[in-house]
């Protein structure tokens, strides 16, 4: 199991949400640059950094501090939030070593296809965000999860899949800052029905046991913030996810 730490930055202050709601609002008592720092201090070879400034907006706003937590820490950012065009992937590519895209796979897939067709795949997470109905069916929600659409996520990772997408960043949004205990039959199912594909699992850990729960139903990555902000997780057990490689 390999753990990114989350940080999501909004106003230059570290900030969590529940299930994305910008009005759901707490914030740290502690500067990004710092947060990072400590992480990689702590092991962390890969951070998983959210631009809310830039999701609300639409264009990246914290390049700049993104560059600074890079380059303080030495740990290698997977950076999502308002790459919406070609020219905010390219600058946000300048100072991250992936970049996640989410919406935009779903509302203009042929553009992000043309994206990893120039950029190559492996620089890319592909975010695919859903909320589960009743029968089960997991759908995709776009658009800072405001909006549902009618594409599955089995439909969209049959689309991606033959891109050669690597990674794939999957959130149950009902989970997300809840601390509630991660969606273990959904990422079972996703393992089943993509083994080639390196699932993320992102929402409701709550502490080690979450994540090894996460581990034995095949996850080898896994993105937690709130959990590691609030001390959910010890020294010891943060660094038993973050292998010395």
């Amino acid at each position: 199991m390999l753990l990114l730490p989350a940080i999501d930055i909004r106003d230059g202050c570290c900030v969590r949400l529940l299930r994305g709601d910008f009005d759901q609002e707490t914030r740290y008592d502690i500067d990004p640059v710092e947060l990072a720092q400590k992480y990689a201090t702590l092991g962390a070879r890969w951070l998983h950094v959210v631009d809310l400034d830039g999701a609300a907006c639409g264009e990246p706003v914290n390049l700049d501090l993104v560059n600074a937590m890079h380059e303080s820490a030495g740990a290698n950012i997977q950076l999502g939030g308002g790459i919406r065009s070609r020219d905010s992937l390219v600058r946000a590519l300048a100072v991250a070593q992936r970049v996640v895209i989410g919406s935009l796979a779903i509302t203009r897939p042929e553009q992000v296809e043309a994206w990893f067709d120039e950029f190559g795949a492996e620089r890319f997470t592909l975010a695919l965000d859903v909320h589960v109905a009743d029968d089960g069916m997991p759908y995709i929600t776009t658009h800072g999860w405001q909006r549902e659409s009618q594409t599955t996520l089995w439909e969209a990772l049959a689309r991606f899949a033959p891109t050669g997408i690597k990674h794939v960043l999957c959130t149950d949004v009902a989970k997300d800052g809840a601390l509630e205990g991660p969606n273990l039959a959904l990422y079972s199912d996703c393992i089943e029905r993509w083994p080639e594909i390196v699932f993320q699992a992102s929402g409701g850990v709550r502490d080690a046991k979450d994540l090894e729960a996460l581990a034995q139903v095949g996850i080898t990555h896994a993105v937690s913030g709130k959990a590691l902000l609030e001390g959910r997780l010890s020294t010891a057990e943060i660094r038993s996810f973050l292998p010395n490689e």
